[in-house]
């Protein structure tokens, strides 16, 4: 069910959420937080998609804060039922200037006594923790991959670092991070000299797959920039013994080779939107990794 209420105010957009309730048409019970989602028009409907597969796992209620222009006051959309997953759906759409508090518009939509997580899914503040949006809430998204210039996008939030901050370029790394873990805990337990991590030239998942390898395994790490390549293409660990590499040239699926023993082909496509939103919503504690990676390990990859 989709309910437009034009030309409205939060504060009647919270009285006919009350009201759906006492109807039975939409229910709060079992909302383990509230999603705020700043965009502006052109990217609500991917984000909104996303966030609704990802309600499946995570029931919630997400507040859409999209920058766009209304002849008076802000437009309101309602979605309940199928239309909004496994959550409630508010979309407000309002000029750029109202959106200068929105702290005030999310306010009287927020669930009470649940987490907050606010999620920019193209361009975020150069500081998402000082932002009305990012200080209310206890985590907050960011994806440097989708801003207009990836790389610097990271560095800036790498500069403005708070505990709760992620980043889902750093996400999209997640099973990268974890075969290349599982591939040194086996033997021989040589240290790796040397790491080269390949892909996409301005893809920022680069940038910081290649910082936590120069951070945890403390050696020289090599960036090899590829225009056209899709994501993270490969990974080479060199060893006394020889190179481990993990490669994934079509996108779909890696190949582990190592010294010594046969190839090993490994399912890794490259990960959804909504996967990533999925498993950043399953955690409302600091990432240290990501901290540790963005603020210490970054300096070790050339800009």
């Amino acid at each position: 069910m989709i309910i437009d209420l034009p030309a409205t105010t939060t504060t009647a957009v919270a009285k006919k959420l009350i009201k759906l309730r006492q109807e039975g048409g939409a229910v709060t019970l079992g909302r383990v937080l509230t999603l705020v989602i700043v965009t502006d028009t052109s990217s609500t409907t991917e984000a909104i998609d996303a966030a609704n597969v990802a309600s499946r796992e995570h029931p919630c209620r997400i507040i859409v804060l999209a920058t766009g222009s209304t002849e008076k006051g802000i437009d309101a959309e309602i979605r309940i039922g199928g239309d909004a997953g496994a959550s409630e759906v508010i979309i407000l759409t309002a000029p750029a200037e109202a959106l200068v508090h929105a702290d005030t518009l999310v306010m009287p939509l927020l669930l009470p006594d649940a987490p907050i997580v606010a999620w920019w899914p193209r361009e975020a503040p150069a500081n998402p923790g000082a932002d009305v949006i990012g200080a209310m809430a206890h985590r907050r998204i960011t994806d440097s991959y989708r801003s207009a210039d990836p790389r610097a996008s990271i560095r800036r939030l790498a500069e403005a670092y708070r505990p709760g901050d992620t980043d889902l370029a750093w996400t999209r790394t997640t099973i990268w991070r974890g075969l290349l873990a599982s591939t040194l805990d086996q033997p021989p337990f040589e240290p790796v000299l040397r790491a080269t991590v390949a892909g996409q030239d301005d893809h920022s998942s680069l940038d910081l797959l290649a910082a936590w390898l120069g951070e945890e395994l403390d050696c020289e790490v090599d960036v090899v920039r590829t225009p056209g390549a899709q994501a993270v293409t490969s990974v080479t660990l060199t060893r006394a013994s020889g190179d481990i590499t993990l490669a994934r040239p079509s996108g779909k699926v890696a190949i582990l080779s190592q010294p010594q023993q046969p190839d090993h082909r490994i399912a890794l496509p490259v990960r959804q939107l909504h996967e990533c939103i999925a498993e950043e919503l399953r955690r409302l504690d600091e990432d240290e990794m990501y901290g540790e990676v963005l603020t210490q390990g970054l300096r070790r990859v050339a800009s």
